[in-house]
């Protein structure tokens, strides 16, 4: 056979197809590449008049700082425990709403259950943390009139700081549980009809094909969308931490809802004339440091498990 070595020209069409490509590439390096010269502060005693490259190097002062701080293992706990449950209760929950709504015949009804699960995740945090509180407030929240009715005390649950890591993770699902399962449902939706019409003619039955045909089938989704959350474990979602428990309820719940997002936020806050934008960016770039050898690490884990599975 001949070899055709004709080069392929360039059409309307093509140059089309470029331009929508070049739009995303050009926002993701101004907004995320170009901003990484910051880097550079985690390393400096920032001072406005001397500016990001005329500052005073400090090294890995600002690192130590951090490190050594009197609430540095309180946060590593508190970011990592939290954000485990809410991985582990998120995919649960996201892939058994994705199966439970693939199972439902009504097309109409699958789009009704998916949008009332889907608002949610449009609601700010502020917006949430209204909602927590008209129902966990000690006076007039709706669980402690339903303990009432029962003739059972209030709890004053800004004050039980042991309750919230639960609160925190119920509270999460909640509000991501439609978002994520409309992708699993997306990649339910790719699974040959064939495997699920052969099961049931041998007898299987929903429960059966559902464990054995549809779960199977998402596992790859799963594998990939997890390890780019445990990317993120440790990173809290500051709105979810700062907001719904009202600062921690000035205080009374640090123990269980300080993380390292928080405690970013409340330096610089109340150090905002001193080095707080060089210890700021120091544990910001730490956090980005360990997310990326925790995404390699889990990559290469899931790689041994099965070569098929993983991101890369």
């Amino acid at each position: 056979m001949k070899k055709h070595d004709k080069k392929h020209k360039l059409t309307l069409s093509d140059i089309q197809l470029y331009s929508l490509c070049a739009i995303p590439i050009i926002l993701v390096f101004v907004f995320c590449y170009m901003p990484m010269a910051g880097i550079i502060i985690a390393f400096k005693n920032y001072k406005f008049n001397l500016g990001m490259f005329g500052s005073p190097w400090v090294g890995f002062d600002n690192f130590k700082f951090f490190v050594q701080s009197d609430v540095f293992l309180q946060l590593i706990r508190n970011t990592l425990l939290n954000n485990f449950l809410f991985i582990v209760l998120s995919v649960f929950s996201s892939v058994v709403l994705a199966v439970l709504l693939f199972e439902v015949t009504s097309r109409n009804a699958t789009k009704t259950f998916q949008t009332i699960l889907i608002t949610p995740h449009f609601l700010s945090w502020v917006v949430v943390a209204y909602i927590v509180n008209a129902i966990l407030n000690v006076n007039y929240g709706y669980l402690n009139q339903l303990l009432g009715v029962f003739g059972m005390d209030a709890i004053d649950w800004y004050n039980k700081p042991m309750a919230w890591p639960a609160i925190l993770s119920v509270t999460f699902v909640w509000k991501n549980i439609g978002m994520d399962s409309v992708v699993y449902y997306a990649a339910l939706m790719g699974i040959d009809s064939a495997l699920h019409e052969a099961a049931e003619v041998d007898g299987a039955n929903k429960f059966e094909r559902a464990i054995y045909i549809t779960i199977p089938s998402l596992v790859p989704l799963i594998t990939i969308l997890t390890i780019l959350k445990i990317g993120n474990i440790f990173r809290a979602d500051f709105g979810l931490f700062y907001t719904v428990t009202q600062d921690g309820a000035s205080g009374n719940l640090y123990s269980t809802t300080n993380v390292i997002d928080t405690y970013i936020f409340r330096s610089f806050k109340d150090n905002a004339s001193g080095n707080s934008y060089g210890l700021t960016a120091a544990v910001g770039l730490l956090q980005s440091v360990v997310g990326m050898i925790l995404v390699i690490a889990t990559n290469a884990v899931s790689k041994k498990i099965d070569n098929d599975l993983g991101l890369f």
